[in-house]
């Protein structure tokens, strides 16, 4: 059988299963440790500051890692990496459940961050390979649709655990769950071609390097600059341009530079990266929008932010059957014209805005984003040659954690520019992190409708 006209339907079926079940653990456990801090912080009489690298820990780990994994999986093939990072992820779930002290926490999540990293940078490789050409959008369509629903039900997951059993629960849940996409994969996913190159291990220092750097450098200047940050920035620069440089002298490169001489794959990063800035800028200034200036509870937060993923959830599933016939270009343009409509309509909420007029802008935005992204992934996977499918889905990977680190970044200048403490001040810091993302939606925007013209 060709492997790229994918599997026969029902094995299709069992593959998207075990994919399905390996994603969602990993988009769960980026979002549902925020809702434990507190709770971890008093069962470990630690600080709720020192707590942050529960979370940070494993965002630090999946973002210098998704590269290299991704061009391994082009060397060794997609469902090696996969299943090796499953591996990886289930026991370090196991070990973070039975962790007795912060420290060992954190360094369990490291190692959490490094599977996760394994799942999610061949995930859209593998996609590739089980479904039809003709249906790839279809297949990206069910994974964004998987991303949203479990992005949208990771706080509430976390609060219904919580209210039953103690934190370490939101951990061991992984264990059964890994072990049955771990026998499901063994048995359905296909063995995809190996390339004959060798893994290039000075590359992956360098890259973990400067996205390391990267994220330290952007998290320092969202918080308060000073040399540190000055430091980070021109050794960010030294040994990034170092990298680059490698890379550009490699026949195939880590960080996929020859990719980024096509332009289709170049402009759909781009547009991919200025989107989810676009998104998270919203993501993090609207809840201390509801609680400091609208006194509202987490749960009532909780329940203004819903509609924006729950409309994702609906749309992406739509737009990727949609992508397998109509240009990409057309259909993440007129996407991110409503994304960058409805962020836009949430500058000029009412100054007490109710349930319904906060509905229809998340709505609005939801609705934009959810009919941009699966469109947008299928270009970008499928502008790689198959042979670089793990590159592509790597830089998938990357622009999504580049963005959503970049505009996490930028709400926290806007507030700390704002001097946001109380009521006023957090208003004005979420007027301009709104502006900021509808700036980079509508970048998105154009740069989407360039593509027309490749």
């Amino acid at each position: 059988m060709d492997l790229e006209d994918g599997l026969p339907p029902n094995a299709r079926r069992r593959a998207m299963a075990t994919l399905a079940i390996a994603v969602s653990m990993a988009v769960l456990d980026s979002a549902i440790a925020n809702i434990a801090l507190p709770t971890i912080a008093r069962d470990m009489a630690t600080t709720p500051a020192a707590t942050i690298w529960v979370v940070n820990a494993y965002q630090f780990a999946v973002t210098v890692s998704l590269l290299p994994f991704a061009f391994l999986g082009d060397i060794v093939g997609y469902k090696r990496v996969y299943m090796a990072g499953l591996v990886v992820f289930t026991v370090a779930s196991l070990g973070c459940a039975l962790a007795p002290t912060l420290p060992l926490l954190v360094l369990a999540r490291v190692v959490q961050g490094f599977g996760g990293a394994g799942i999610m940078s061949v995930n859209t490789a593998l996609i590739r390979f089980i479904f039809p050409r003709a249906e790839l959008g279809r297949g990206l369509g069910f994974n964004a649709f998987v991303v949203a629903s479990f992005s949208a039900l990771g706080p509430s997951i976390a609060a219904g655990i919580l209210s039953v059993a103690s934190w370490h629960w939101l951990f061991a849940i992984n264990v059964p769950l890994g072990v049955v996409a771990l026998w499901l994969a063994e048995r359905v996913l296909p063995m995809t071609p190996r390339a004959g190159y060798r893994f290039d291990f000075l590359s992956a220092v360098l890259n973990a390097v400067t996205f390391g750097l990267i994220i330290t450098l952007v998290d320092g200047l969202g918080r308060s600059p000073g040399p540190i940050e000055l430091g980070e920035f021109v050794l960010a620069l030294l040994i990034g341009t170092v990298f680059i440089i490698r890379q550009l002298h490699l026949t195939v490169p880590l960080l996929p530079v020859d990719l980024f001489r096509r332009p289709i794959f170049a402009l759909s990063v781009a547009t991919s990266v200025c989107s989810y800035i676009g998104q998270t800028s919203a993501y993090v200034a609207l809840p201390f929008y509801f609680q400091y200036v609208g006194g509202l509870s987490q749960i009532d937060t909780g329940l203004m932010m819903t509609p924006w993923p729950a409309m994702v959830v609906i749309v992406a599933p739509i737009a990727g059957r949609l992508s397998d016939r109509y240009p990409a270009g057309i259909l993440g343009s007129l996407g991110l014209f409503a994304m960058t409509a409805g962020l836009l309509s949430l500058l000029f909420m009412p100054a007490a805005p109710s349930y319904p007029d906060v509905a229809w802008r998340m709505l609005l935005s939801g609705l934009g984003f959810g009919f941009f992204q699966s469109p947008n992934n299928r270009l970008l996977v499928g502008s790689a040659p198959p042979e670089r499918s793990g590159a592509g889905s790597g830089m998938l990977a990357t622009a999504r954690l580049t963005g959503q680190t970049i505009g996490s970044a930028l709400v926290a200048l806007s507030f700390s520019l704002t001097g946001a403490r109380a009521g006023a001040e957090v208003a004005h810091g979420t007027t301009l992190a709104l502006s900021i993302g509808a700036t980079f939606s509508f970048g998105a925007m154009v740069v989407s409708a360039l593509r027309l013209r490749v």
